[in-house]
C-alpha cells in the first residue's frame, strides 16, 4: 500500500513537473517574432563554408572571362534553340564566391519567404525560441552544404519588384575551379560547358515571356495558401506544404521545372559534344560526380528531398531527350507554347502520350538550325 502511495506521489511530481515545462514552454513573453532569423541563418552557413571568400580581384577576372566565352558561344546557341525576341537580351554572367553565393540565395530565399514569415508571426515563447532554432540551423546547413556543390546558376527574379533589370547569370568561381582540379578537366571546355546550361536558362525566360508570369503566379498561390487566415493548425500545414488544396499548383510547377532543367541538360550535352573537344571528359567526370556521393552526402540529399528534385530534373532531360531524339528540336520546343502545352507529370514518363496531345508545330514555324 505505501508503494503504490509513493508512485502516485512521484507520478503526480512528475506530472507536475512535465505541467510546469509545458506551461513556461509556451508562456508568453511579450512581443511577436518570426519562425526565421536570417541573420543567424547566415551565420550557421557562414560557419560551415570552406574557402568562403575569394579575392576581388580574381572574381572580377572571371567574370570578364566567364563573359567573352558567353558572347562567343550565343550565336551557336541562339542558332540551335530559336532566336530572342526583339529588343530581348541575356543577362551577363558574374562569379561569385562561396559566401557570395550564400548571400545571393538569401536574398532569392527572403524575397519568397518573408511574406509568409510576416503574416505568421507569432507571440514570443520559449518554444517558439527552440523552434526558430532549429529553422535557422536547418536552413543554414542546407545552404553551408549546397554552397560547397552548386556550380552555376540562374536567377531570373521572380517575384522581384523589377524582374527584367535584376536577373543575373553566375558560375561559382571556387566550386567550379574546385571541380576542374579534383577531375583534371580542361578548364575552358568546362566553363564553356556551364556557360551552355545556364546561358538556356535564360534563354527560355527571356524568348518565352508567359514563363516568368506563370512561375510568379503559381508561387503566389503557394504562398497565398500558407497566408490566408484561418485556423493555426490549417495555416501551419499548409507551410509545410500538406494541404491537398496546393497539390494541383505544386504538381504544375514540377512539371515546369523539370522540364526548365531538363531541356537546359539537353542543349549543354547537344551543344557540348560539337563545340568542346573536351565533352566526352567533362561528361564522364560530371555522371562520376553525381553518382559518387559519400554516405554523409546521401543522408543529407534523402533527408532534404534534394534526391527527389534531382530525379524529377532526370525524368524531364529523359522526357526532352526522347522527343527530341524522336521528333527534332522544333517539335521540343513546343513545350515554350504556353502553360498548356508543358508536360504533365504523367507525361514526363511518356513523351508519346504529350506528343499526341500537344501535335507537330505549324509548318510555318522554322526549325530550329544545327549548333556550327
Amino acid at each position: 500500500m505505501r508503494r503504490t502511495i509513493g508512485r502516485t506521489a512521484l507520478y503526480g511530481v512528475l506530472l507536475g513537473l512535465a505541467t510546469a515545462a509545458v506551461a513556461e514552454a509556451v508562456r508568453p513573453r511579450g512581443g511577436t517574432t518570426v519562425l526565421v532569423d536570417w541573420d543567424e541563418v547566415r551565420r550557421t552557413a557562414r560557419a560551415r563554408l570552406d574557402k568562403p571568400s575569394i579575392e576581388a580581384g580574381r572574381l572580377v577576372a572571371a567574370a570578364n572571362a566567364y563573359r567573352s566565352l558567353a558572347e562567343k558561344l550565343e550565336k551557336p546557341l541562339l542558332n540551335f534553340v530559336g532566336p530572342l525576341p526583339k529588343g530581348a537580351s541575356l543577362p551577363r554572367f558574374e562569379a561569385l564566391d562561396r559566401e557570395g553565393w550564400i548571400d545571393l540565395n538569401l536574398g532569392i530565399l527572403r524575397r519568397v519567404v518573408d511574406p509568409v514569415l510576416e503574416s505568421g508571426r507569432m507571440p514570443n515563447s520559449l518554444i517558439v525560441e527552440v523552434g526558430r532554432a532549429g529553422v535557422n540551423r536547418y536552413v543554414g546547413y542546407m545552404l553551408g552544404f549546397l554552397g560547397h556543390r552548386v556550380l552555376g546558376q540562374y536567377d531570373p527574379q521572380l517575384l522581384g519588384a523589377e524582374p527584367m533589370t535584376g536577373e543575373g547569370l553566375y558560375l561559382v568561381e571556387t566550386n567550379v575551379e574546385e571541380w576542374r582540379q579534383h577531375a583534371n578537366l580542361p578548364d575552358e571546355d568546362l566553363r564553356r560547358w556551364l556557360i551552355l546550361h545556364e546561358m538556356t536558362h535564360a534563354w527560355q525566360f527571356a524568348a518565352h515571356p508567359w514563363l516568368r508570369p506563370q512561375m510568379e503566379e503559381s508561387m503566389r498561390a503557394l504562398i497565398d495558401s500558407v497566408t490566408r487566415r484561418g485556423p493555426t493548425v490549417a495555416r501551419f500545414a499548409a507551410f509545410a506544404g500538406v494541404l491537398p488544396a496546393q497539390w494541383r499548383v505544386m504538381r504544375q510547377v514540377q512539371g515546369t521545372m523539370s522540364v526548365i532543367e531538363g531541356y537546359s541538360n539537353l542543349v549543354m550535352n547537344q551543344l557540348g559534344s560539337k563545340l568542346l573537344p573536351g565533352f566526352d571528359r567533362l561528361e564522364r567526370a560530371y555522371r562520376e560526380r553525381s553518382s559518387g556521393k559519400s554516405a554523409l552526402e546521401v543522408l543529407i540529399w534523402k533527408l532534404t528531398g534534394l534526391d527527389l528534385k534531382l530525379q524529377q530534373y532526370q525524368r524531364g532531360e529523359a522526357f526532352c531527350r526522347a522527343v527530341f531524339d524522336q521528333h527534332g528540336m522544333a517539335v521540343l520546343n513546343r513545350v515554350w507554347d504556353g502553360p498548356d502545352s508543358m508536360p504533365k507529370l504523367n507525361e514526363l514518363n511518356n513523351p508519346a502520350a504529350w506528343h499526341r496531345r500537344v501535335g507537330t508545330p505549324s509548318p510555318a514555324a522554322p526549325p530550329a538550325r544545327s549548333p556550327r
